[in-house]
């Protein structure tokens, strides 16, 4: 039976766009900007838990597709769709970065090796190596895709896959504990001194091991839609039920974070972040709900750049607020936001069609190269 994620979602498009929005206000605070920015961009390092949410339902939900139709995972499509979709922005992108130094927000960046095997989220030292610091949150990403086929064939091959809910929850319950350990082991040591700052981005925020949360919150809820209809039937009934109880969460969540580096902020507040955001999308897959029923070309659009604006955004905001400046125009003004965001979109969209684009191209001739090279039957 054809699995209903292949579906186009709206809601999902939407909480792409919201969560690409987020990060672009949170990262915008380190540049100049109009004081309000302060008030609601403090909160989009929420935007990246959302990101893996729904990075581990979609990609969990296509492995489990493969698992339920064919008994395997075809890892070679996996992978090549995988590197094509990833690899070619990212690496135009360090490229900018490498070569040309105009483009850096900042003075220095962390060695090249930890950007071409994506482990620049360990040991990051963001202070004085913060240049595309936001490279961590893909390098934990595509550490994510690299692991999980392998652990859901070993889960198929020894018939462990209904154990996929349990291994779920004895995550997040261990990455609370982790994180709970490297708190009391790294960062109280340094809680008055000046490393306290390196050390608990290094040791609470970077971490793979330590922000698992809204990658297992997505895995479940893919989980749960492909293996368990009838209970995905029944909890879709209530998704505007979810959407409240996300928004719940979520308002609880900014409470407990209003200062992030706190014991409890640290040790539980990411997990609270992952389960607001696990209802969210839950609502937004559940037909009960305006996210599911509603269409937006400016939410679709803006999904669709989410990933290459990401990538590229604080270099486009550094050289479009110098150019601002040197013109005369105050880089802190209203106007300056709206003309660099409206620039992160404009090189969002260059991406696209230079770069993504042509890279879809190629990976289609890796995986049908007999339909790319068959002649095309008269009509």
């Amino acid at each position: 039976m054809e699995s209903r994620l292949q579906q186009r979602f709206y809601g999902l498009d939407h909480l792409r766009a919201l969560a690409i929005v987020m990060v672009l206000l949170f990262h915008y605070r380190a540049f100049n900007h109009p004081d309000w920015v302060d008030t609601i961009g403090q909160w989009g390092w929420m935007g990246v838990d959302l990101f893996f949410v729904l990075s581990g339902w979609l990609i969990a939900g296509q492995l489990f597709r493969q698992l339920k139709r064919s008994a395997t995972i075809t890892k070679k499509a996996f992978f090549l769709k995988r590197i094509f979709r990833i690899l070619p922005p990212y690496l135009v992108v360090v490229g900018l970065y490498f070569l040309v130094p105009a483009f850096r927000e900042r003075e220095s960046l962390a060695p090249l090796w930890k950007f071409l095997t994506f482990t620049q989220n360990f040991g990051l030292d963001v202070i004085h190596k913060g240049t595309f610091s936001h490279a961590w949150s893909l390098c934990i990403e595509e550490q994510f895709y690299l692991t999980l086929p392998f652990c859901l064939l070993l889960l198929h091959k020894i018939k462990g896959i209904r154990f996929v809910p349990g291994i779920a929850v004895f995550l997040l319950l261990l990455v609370i504990v982790l994180r709970w350990l490297s708190w009391n082991v790294f960062v109280v040591p340094d809680l008055d001194t000046d490393r306290f700052w390196l050390t608990w981005y290094r040791r609470i925020y970077y971490p793979t091991y330590t922000r698992l949360d809204g990658l297992v919150m997505g895995v479940l809820l893919a989980f749960v839609y492909e293996y368990k209809a009838a209970l995905f039937g029944r909890l879709s009934r209530y998704g505007n039920l979810f959407l409240l109880a996300g928004l719940v969460l979520l308002a609880a969540a900014f409470r407990v974070c209003l200062d992030p580096y706190t014991f409890t902020a640290s040790t539980a507040g990411f997990s609270i972040v992952a389960l607001g955001f696990g209802c969210l999308v839950l609502a937004a897959v559940s037909p009960s709900t305006f996210l599911y029923r509603y269409g937006s070309r400016i939410t679709a659009q803006l999904a669709g750049l989410s990933y290459s604006v990401y990538l590229t955004h604080k270099g486009v905001i550094h050289l479009v607020q110098g150019f601002l400046e040197q013109s005369g125009m105050d880089p802190g003004s209203n106007l300056a936001l709206v003309i660099c965001l409206a620039c992160c979109l404009l090189v969002g969209l260059l991406f696209r069609y230079l770069v993504e684009r042509p890279a879809v191209r190629l990976r289609n001739k890796f995986l049908n190269p007999a339909k790319e090279t068959r002649p095309s039957l008269p009509v």
